[in-house]
């Protein structure tokens, strides 16, 4: 059983569908507490759906190192095996990264390396881009820069604007995630030694539903090193 720990700050979108694609795919995983910074509509869901939920105020501690710690707290005591952000909106200092090193991933919307930090889709549009979409990457210290596990590309269009692009996107993410998690609990997927390793990708998209494999699969874009397995 892979037992996810969930980091959100807002919406949690992409949480609740980590929560249905368990369900919907049976998996071998679940969600054993959802974790915000704010209060926010994440938490609200997450209680909704009945998960253990928690709110964990940077500004009910003295310092960012015992805020962090009480985080750290919350997420062990859950027995998480992976530590999944999902729209956290803080940036985690480097103890913590590191106590979590090789099994804390991130969803990001943008084709990292490409515009790391906020406000992707505006800058992507601004510089002409022709493409876009959304990066699942492990999490190191330093901002975005941790190692790929599989992005989702999409074509800007002529008309797009940041909020229509996001929106796009946001379909990506909303596959991709769900698709990285599945096959980390079917061991498609393996972390080691902050590394991602796909053992069988062609696999890892067959085991998904009609639905997911018609928006992702022409979309995906898996880890350099594997790209050739694929």
């Amino acid at each position: 059983m892979l037992k996810l720990a969930v980091l959100v700050s807002g919406r949690g979108s992409n949480m609740l569908r980590l929560a249905t694609a368990i369900d919907e795919l049976q998996l071998a995983a679940r969600i054993t507490t959802v974790i915000a910074n704010v209060d926010c509509d994440g938490i609200t869901h997450a209680k909704a759906r009945g998960i253990d939920s928690y709110v964990i105020r940077r500004r009910d501690h003295d310092s960012r190192a015992a805020h962090e710690a009480a985080l750290a707290a919350c997420i062990d005591q859950s027995g998480a095996d992976i530590v999944c952000l999902a729209g956290y909106m803080a940036i985690l200092g480097a103890d913590f990264v590191n106590r979590y090193q090789g099994r804390m991933i991130n969803i990001h919307p943008s084709l990292l390396p490409a515009y790391k930090g906020l406000d992707t889709h505006q800058r992507a549009i601004d510089d002409g881009a022709a493409t876009h979409g959304a990066t699942v990457h492990l999490v190191t210290p330093e901002l975005d820069a941790g190692p790929t596990i599989a992005q989702a590309r999409l074509e800007i269009e002529p008309a797009d604007d940041a909020t229509s692009l996001a929106g796009r996107v946001l379909q990506l993410e909303h596959q991709l995630y769900p698709f990285v998690v599945a096959s980390l609990a079917n061991g498609h997927l393996t972390l080691q030694d902050n590394t991602p390793r796909w053992a069988d990708p062609n696999s890892a998209m067959a085991a998904m539903p009609d639905h997911m494999r018609q928006i992702l699969e022409p979309a995906l874009i898996l880890a350099a090193a594997d790209a050739g397995a694929s």
